[in-house]
């Protein structure tokens, strides 16, 4: 039950940004073998510019951000 309101916690205070992308579709993968969280606003591909702030990668393509990468996700909650 927990980890639901966790979850639910968490939901609410992403949803904003996502409503506001207004992207029709989100992919979200999460690799724990490195803590690596991927979220792309696009299908998944090849970003032409990339950018690094701390531990966030914002992925570009024609100026227009189409994923975020977050290294040691973990650590964000």
């Amino acid at each position: 039950m927990e980890q639901a309101r966790e979850l639910e916690s968490a939901v609410k205070s992403f949803l904003p940004y996502i409503l506001k992308k207004k992207a029709e579709h989100l992919w979200i993968d999460y690799d724990k073998k490195v803590d690596v969280l991927y979220i792309s606003f696009r299908k998944p591909q090849k970003a032409a510019d990339s950018v690094m702030e701390g531990d966030f990668i914002f992925h570009y393509s024609r100026k227009k951000i189409v994923g975020i990468t977050v290294l040691n996700a973990k650590e964000k909650l």
